[in-house]
Formats: C-alpha cells, structure tokens, sequence
C-alpha cells in the first residue's frame, strides 16, 4: 500500500508537469515582465527592475503556503470533486488569456467553480469533450465542506503574498494629473503559482487507510492531484506609495481568508453555511477592491514634482542609492552641498566630487537625515536614482 501511495504521488507530479495551466502561468508572468520592462525604458529610458523578477516571483514566493495547504489537504483528507477541478482549470486559464489579473483571487475562481458545479447538478447539464466528461456533483454531501475550507487556506495565502512580496515587482509610471501636471504612479501586477495536492475520487488510496480520510464524497478509493492553483493581484496606487497601501490590502484580504475558514469549519456542521460563507467571501472580495480603488481615484498624488527639492520616484536595485537606504517618496534637498531639484541638477553635483556622495534627505515623516557612500567606477552615473520630474508621456 506505501508503494502504491509513494507510485500515486509521482504520478500526481507527472499530472502537474503536463497540465496546460502551469504553462499558461509561465507565458502570462513573462509577458507580465517584458511589458514591465518596456514601460520602464518608456517613461524612465531604463530598465528598473530585472525583466525575469515576475517569473521568479511566481514559484519563489509561494511554495511555502503550497506545502502547508497540502498538509492540510492531504491530512484530513479534504476531497473535492474532479469536475470541481476541470472548472478551476479553465476559468484560470481564461482569466490570463483574457489579463484579469484581480479575477484570479481564489475566492472568485473557486466560488464560481462551485457555482458551475452547482448549477450542473441542478441543471443535469454535462460536459464531453475528447477525453474530459463533466457533470455535477451534490456538494451538500460534503464537498462544500473541503472547498469553503480550501478557499479560506488560499485566501489566507493570497493575503499573506499581497502583505509581504506585491511590493517585489512594483514599478512607477507618469501620470498627467487633472491639472495637466505630471505625478508618480505605481503599478504592482503580479501572478504567483501554488502547487498545491487536492484529493479526488480515484482508485489507488482506500477509505480505510489508517486515519485517513476524514471528509470524503461518499467514494470508496481517492487519487492525488498536483494543481498548479495559481493567485493574481495587480493594483494602481497614487494617493498612498505602495510601501504603505499593499500591506493593508494583505492584512485586509488575510482577515477574509480567516472568516471564510472559520465558515468552512461551522459548514461541517450545517452544510449550507458553505454556499453563504463562499457568496459573501465573493462580495467581500470585491468591496475590498473597489474600497482600495477609490481612495486612489483623487488628484492628491505620494509622489510628484516639488518646490522643496528633488522627489524619489524609485531606487534602482543594487545601486549606491539603495546602499544608502533611499527610499520612493523620500526628497533629496542637497548633493554634495548643492541644492536640487531635477536629475540634471543630481549629475552636475555629483561631478563636484566624484569619489564620495553626501546627500541631505527629508524622509517621508518629514525629518531632515544626512548620508553619504563612497562612488565606486562600476556605480550607476547617477548613483541609481530615478526622480519625479517632468517627462514626456
């Protein structure tokens, strides 16, 4: 039986490797790079941040929540429907193609496969195509039980990977305001891969393997899947640096994950609760988003052209200005002794002395600091500062 289980997890690991969504997520997070990059040369003539970070991204940051889910998944044995899994796969795949990138919360993509699934039982709809065969399941007889729970552990993650890694591929764009000014905004788009075990019905794991399952569909023998479940966020921030507003955004979505886990749990007890913990996880979600966006919807901009000096669009990874501790938002007030306020400004003071740079910053709570750092020959020219200033759009 151990053989046949350690034979059913390789075979899970080959169903990963040919599922057609895993390469979708791969094009989608190159293009999500190479479009980056190519905004980047547009409004600043360089390339900010690596143009393979989203790729990198995507399987660096989420593994952890993948293994945990897992346990979770496979230790109590939380079984959910193959359909449940067909579904998932086609309305993630058609959230990248089409770039909704925010559809890909896993509230939306697992509340309307349930909805799908729900809607075929009650419906007697099928599905057959090639060798894929689709038809509906009563989830009341358990299963809504395993996916309210497995979307709350998912959410949970989506809200720790917007807290703690959205800020990675953030990138500042120009902006005309309604004033005809020019402003700073940041763009954070990201898609992030969850290889994640589910358990359906199949024929290698009996009920009876010791302390396992403990929810189940009513089968006799479970299989495993590896699914490539796959999370997206993107967000536009004016009023507030990202640095600010993204963790609150996580913290937000961490919050929901916990009440829609806490409402798979109590559906355990009256099946039901499942189908309204999901529904108003759903709108939830989508009072967040607007919620976020409509404070950024106002002619107030974090970063923008200033009187009082020379105002940090971004820090180029690796550079002098990072050494330093520079930060977005952060006003350059004096180089080297010299007064600034564009970029031009910041090359003409550093060639006052080329060896060693001294800057005097206000920071973002307004508190005067003074740093330097030794120039180096390999050093960006401009010690690897981009500013607010007025540009071409």
């Amino acid at each position: 039986m151990v053989s046949d289980i350690l034979l059913e997890i390789v075979t899970a690991i080959g169903r990963f490797l040919i599922n057609p969504l895993m390469y979708i997520a791969i094009l989608f997070a190159i293009l999500l790079g190479y479009r980056r990059v190519k905004q980047e040369r547009k409004f600043f003539n360089r390339r900010i941040i690596w143009g393979w970070t989203e790729l990198m991204g995507q399987w660096k940051y989420g593994w952890l929540s993948a293994l945990l889910i897992s346990l979770v998944s496979v230790g109590l044995g939380l079984t959910v429907p193959k359909a449940f899994i067909m579904i998932l796969i086609a309305i993630s795949a058609l959230a990248l193609i089409l770039y909704f990138v925010n559809a890909l919360s896993p509230i939306y993509t697992m509340g309307f496969a349930t909805l799908a699934i729900w809607l075929m039982y009650h419906f007697n709809w099928t599905f057959s195509w090639w060798r894929i065969s689709l038809e509906g399941v009563n989830l009341l007889e358990g299963s809504i039980v395993t996916i309210t729970i497995l979307a709350g552990l998912c959410v949970i993650a989506e809200g720790m990977l917007i807290r703690r890694t959205a800020m990675m591929v953030t990138t500042p764009q120009v902006e005309k305001t309604k004033r005809g000014m020019q402003a700073i905004v940041y763009r954070s788009r990201n898609a992030w891969v969850l290889p994640i075990f589910f358990v359906i019905p199949g024929d290698v794991i009996p009920v009876d393997f010791p302390y396992w399952p403990q929810f189940t569909l009513g089968e006799s023998t479970f299989a495993l899947v590896l699914f490539p479940f796959v999370i997206g966020f993107s967000k536009l921030t004016r009023k507030e640096l990202p640095a600010l507003q993204l963790p609150k955004i996580g913290r937000s979505v961490l919050m929901l994950g916990q009440l829609i886990l806490i409402g798979g749990l109590a559906a355990a007890l009256e099946p039901f609760i499942g189908f309204i913990t999901l529904a108003i996880g759903v709108v939830t979600r989508i009072v967040i988003s607007i919620y976020y966006a409509q404070q950024d919807k106002t002619d107030i901009y974090a970063v923008a052209p200033s009187s009082k000096g020379a105002i940090i669009a971004a820090v180029l990874p690796d550079s002098p200005a990072e050494k330093m501790g520079l930060q977005a938002g952060e006003c350059i007030r004096k180089v080297n002794g010299e007064a600034i306020f564009t970029e031009n400004d910041l090359y003409e003071a550093l060639q006052l002395n080329a060896a060693h740079c001294r800057l005097e910053v206000v920071d973002r709570n307004n508190e005067i600091r003074l740093t330097q750092h030794v120039i180096y020959s390999n050093d960006h020219y401009r010690i690897g500062l981009l500013l607010a200033e007025p540009r071409d759009i």
